[in-house]
């Protein structure tokens, strides 16, 4: 989702859109906001590729800068992320001046001898304190046929990308809703049996990009995917994790994640256009994604 630094004027449309609570935020500034109609004209020209039979699918990305009174903390922020969400794969990288943090709920991929797991995680929407209307939106997401179709590339991709190289490659027959803090999404759990010892980097070099994070087909999309963002992702939507000797491990993917600099944090949200994708749904959707870290942020 094409980022463009925004300036002052934008701020009554983007208030009109989300309301003042992501914009009002105290001592923090936020800058390089985008632009609705820049973003909202970057998801059409998507769907306009994906209807031209060009793509199946494509994510796109758009970066926040929060810029806070005095550096930040990076081992506090990661504490309390472990607090806010514990069932995500949180973890804090640096290199040099710049810090990694992030509470991602996808993984990539896990290996435990010739066994491998992974999830397929695609299609989101907002939770709701009210537990009737929780259930409600999490139905919806359920039934949705667009984001039913964006879940189904996901899987698969996974599917074809790992029967080459296994005895067996099961799948659930259909989505669950996976429930963290602030998001819900589809998820489909898929496992595995290696027919020949590939150990869990190999694993995640063969997987990375998924087109939870990339595209269909992605020879395709990977280069519309620069051209239409107008941003460097980065570490953002990278591999992040572990093995050891005997080749077992385990790979998020970097989401919900903040790039700190000193005093500014910049902030990554992504969401799968495809055919049936309305724009300013798309957009309000990042919303929701980003404001797994804004707040922290902020505070």
């Amino acid at each position: 989702m094409g980022m463009v630094v925004g300036d002052r004027d934008d701020d009554q449309l983007l208030g009109a859109v989300f309301g003042r609570d992501l914009l009002e935020l105290g001592d923090v500034h936020m800058a390089g906001r985008p632009r609705v109609a820049q973003v909202v004209s970057t998801v059409g020209r998507a769907v306009e590729l994906i209807a031209a039979g060009e793509i199946k699918k494509i994510v796109l990305a758009r970066e926040v800068q929060v810029h806070a009174p005095s550096a930040y903390d990076p081992a506090a922020l990661v504490g309390v992320l472990r607090e806010e969400f514990p069932s995500c794969f949180v973890f804090c990288i640096g290199r040099g001046e710049a810090t990694l943090i992030a509470a991602s709920p996808e993984l990539l991929v896990r290996r435990e001898g010739h066994r491998v797991s992974t999830l397929a995680l695609a299609g989101s929407t907002r939770r709701s304190a009210d537990p009737a209307v929780d259930d409600h939106l999490g139905e919806q997401l359920l039934r949705d046929e667009g984001y039913r179709e964006e879940h189904a590339i996901v899987a698969r991709r996974i599917e074809r990308t790992l029967r080459p190289h296994a005895v067996w490659v099961a799948a659930a027959p259909e989505p669950a809703l996976v429930k963290i803090a602030n998001i819900q999404h589809l998820a489909t759990p898929i496992r595995a049996q290696l027919a020949a010892p590939m150990d869990a980097l190999e694993l995640a070099g063969l997987m990375h990009p998924t087109p939870a994070v990339g595209g269909e087909p992605l020879s395709r999309a990977a280069p519309l995917i620069p051209a239409l963002e107008g941003l460097d992702r980065g570490w953002y939507s990278g591999p992040v994790g572990w093995t050891d000797a005997a080749g077992d491990g385990e790979f998020c993917v970097a989401l919900r994640c903040a790039l700190l600099r000193g005093n500014v944090a910049r902030c990554y949200a992504g969401n799968g256009i495809v055919a049936e994708s309305d724009p300013a749904a798309e957009l309000a959707e990042t919303e929701v994604k980003l404001s797994a870290l804004l707040p922290l942020l902020a505070g």
